[in-house]
């Protein structure tokens, strides 16, 4: 069988469709791949990025380009995204999802599938959202998170959004099970907590998963242990 990866194939340029791993940030998927790429094909250097950040907590879609097609990121980046994932009522944490410990706890006896319902439409078409604190958007300089981690808070201004589809379903141990289709800009754990503050029962974010972006489908992807094995010499 004839090997179709050399160093032109990926310096000429390439999309590559990638499942980040749940743990890996989007640069450890990038560096993986750039590693063995120049080490398979000893190319002295060659451009590599991804078209859009996933948190660590997050598994899924991401969009590496290579070589000439780096030029195509922004994109990419511009491409509506579609997430799955779980929402944990009755209680919200600083960071709106696993990475910090839960700081408040409220009543969910009230909520059922009908109170979801009915408060849907209002995170649907264009909204404006506030970011959350652990974040990487920049105040002065510095990353948000960077504050937020030393247990200061600085406030973050909110940007319009657009929620193109979502669909929400109430499941056992008071979690919404979720889709949603989204613009560029648009962080999923906002939305959790913005979800559960409306219910009246705060709420954080469990589970994401990027399905989609654009036309392309987490489906045909595949991890970055094995596009390393695809790519060596067999």
């Amino acid at each position: 069988m004839i090997n179709k990866y050399n160093s032109e194939y990926f310096l000429e340029g390439q999309v590559l469709l990638i499942d980040k791993p749940l743990t890996w940030t989007s640069f450890d998927a990038v560096n993986k791949l750039r590693y063995n790429i120049r080490k398979e094909f000893n190319i002295r250097k060659i451009k590599v990025g991804h078209a859009g950040t996933l948190d660590p907590l997050a598994t899924g879609l991401l969009i590496i380009c290579t070589g000439r097609f780096t030029k195509k990121i922004n994109e990419f980046m511009g491409l509506p995204k579609e997430y799955t994932g779980k929402i944990q009522l009755g209680s919200t944490t600083p960071s709106y999802d696993l990475e910090t410990e839960i700081d408040q706890e409220f009543p969910v006896d009230h909520i059922n599938q009908n109170s979801i319902n009915q408060i849907k439409d209002q995170f649907l078409g264009s909204i404006d959202q506030v970011p959350p604190l652990f974040s990487a958007i920049k105040k002065d300089g510095e990353k948000a998170y960077e504050v937020a981690r030393r247990g200061e808070t600085i406030e973050m201004k909110s940007r319009a959004i657009e929620i193109m589809e979502l669909d929400l379903t109430l499941i056992e141990n008071q979690q919404i099970e979720f889709r949603v289709v989204c613009s560029k800009g648009t962080y999923i754990r906002s939305l959790a907590h913005d979800i559960g503050k409306t219910l009246q029962s705060g709420g954080h974010l469990i589970e994401l998963r990027r399905t989609k972006i654009g036309d392309f489908n987490v489906d045909n992807s595949i991890s970055p242990e094995d596009f390393v094995k695809d790519i060596s010499s067999t």
